[in-house]
């Protein structure tokens, strides 16, 4: 990304075209608009996230989208493949960079044939080393939202990266409630992540406080992610989304810095504890991180491969860092297919190379 003196200010358009390619380009045209450095889209189909099945652990039983399967909501929720060309052409037409976040290697490749500049990693894929291998194989940059991570994750992750050869990472300070509340932020962690990963720090907001990200930019966030969307188009990210109208007073926002007096109590508040927290609000959110899930039926004694277990959401199975090592191991058991792959079914396993 180019250096700037102001944060890099990304405008996320995610879900809210609201399955309407002329809204994506209408968002597209608002960013530009508002002074926004760059649109980023979110690349994936339903199958690439999750499987479709009814059983409890792909249901979304609270939050803003309770009531979903996981498979609904993205059928719902993403950017087509076939978007993917008119909607780099159209921002190159209106002049503003645009970049995406792939959720595997299919989109990874995808996004290359349209000369993507860099990447970004959800936070819910954080933990799959395979995706971040093989987005640093593009030698783009890598932006890595780190919602719901300790430190210690974070910095297991940061140093995989590295190994894997990525020359510019930039880690995103990230609160993954939707939308979150001012009590759960702890806008020190960009100085604690400042300080010890010697690398670019920005901030993804899911707030609805414009003040927040002012003072992650006075923190010195460079990179500051916000979702956009249209006034009049009530999509999925609606509740957490700044619309046409405010996108430009959130670009003054975050360049002025100087939103919150330095003595006032929000100020302190919202910096929060002098060591890295997270809230443990956020701990409910971790069941939707991508887990090892069985989606063929596998026979007692049968071996594990790439066509019978899979990295998806949600978090209920064995971690992806844990991937290349089960593969080609056999299972202690007959198991069924859409259920979560457990430790105790994997025959000589022992589980290293993880936090």
């Amino acid at each position: 990304m180019p250096k700037n003196k102001k944060p890099f200010f990304v405008a996320e358009i995610s879900s809210n075209h609201n399955g309407r390619l002329s809204n994506a380009k209408k968002l597209i045209e608002a960013a530009k608009k508002g002074g926004a450095d760059a649109v980023k889209l979110q690349t994936y189909e339903p199958n690439s996230m999750t499987v479709n099945s009814t059983k409890k652990y792909f249901k979304i039983t609270n939050g803003l989208w309770k009531g979903y399967s996981l498979w609904d909501l993205y059928s719902r929720a993403h950017t087509p493949y076939k978007w993917h060309k008119p909607l780099f052409e159209h921002a190159k037409k209106v002049g503003i960079k645009i970049f995406s976040t792939p959720f595997d290697e299919f989109a990874v490749d995808l996004l290359e044939s349209l000369n993507c500049p860099f990447y970004k990693v959800a936070s819910f894929e954080m933990n799959d080393l395979a995706l971040i291998k093989k987005i640093v194989s593009t030698k783009k940059p890598i932006i890595i939202s780190t919602g719901m991570s300790s430190l210690k994750e974070i910095e297991f992750i940061f140093k995989k990266t590295k190994d894997f050869g990525a020359k510019k990472i930039t880690l995103l300070y990230c609160v993954s409630n939707y939308p979150s509340k001012i009590s759960d932020f702890n806008l020190n962690n960009i100085l604690i992540m400042k300080k010890k990963f010697k690398c670019d720090i920005g901030f993804s907001d899911h707030s609805e406080n414009f003040q927040i990200p002012a003072l992650a930019a006075k923190l010195g966030a460079k990179v500051i992610e916000k979702h956009i969307c249209l006034k009049k188009v009530k999509a999925l990210d609606y509740e957490f989304s700044i619309n046409e109208e405010q996108i430009r007073d959130y670009r003054n926002a975050i360049n002025q810095k100087k939103l919150i007096s330095d003595k006032s109590k929000l100020f302190k508040k919202l910096l929060g504890k002098k060591f890295f927290y997270r809230n443990r609000t956020e701990n409910s959110s971790k069941k939707f991180r991508r887990s090892i899930f069985i989606i063929k039926n596998i026979k007692k004694g049968e071996k594990f491969t790439k066509k019978n277990i899979k990295r998806i959401r949600p978090g209920f199975g064995i971690s992806p860092l844990h991937y290349d090592q089960i593969i080609g191991k056999k299972s202690f058991f007959s198991l069924k297919k859409n259920e979560p792959l457990m430790k105790t079914m994997v025959k000589n396993l022992n589980l290293k190379n993880g936090y």
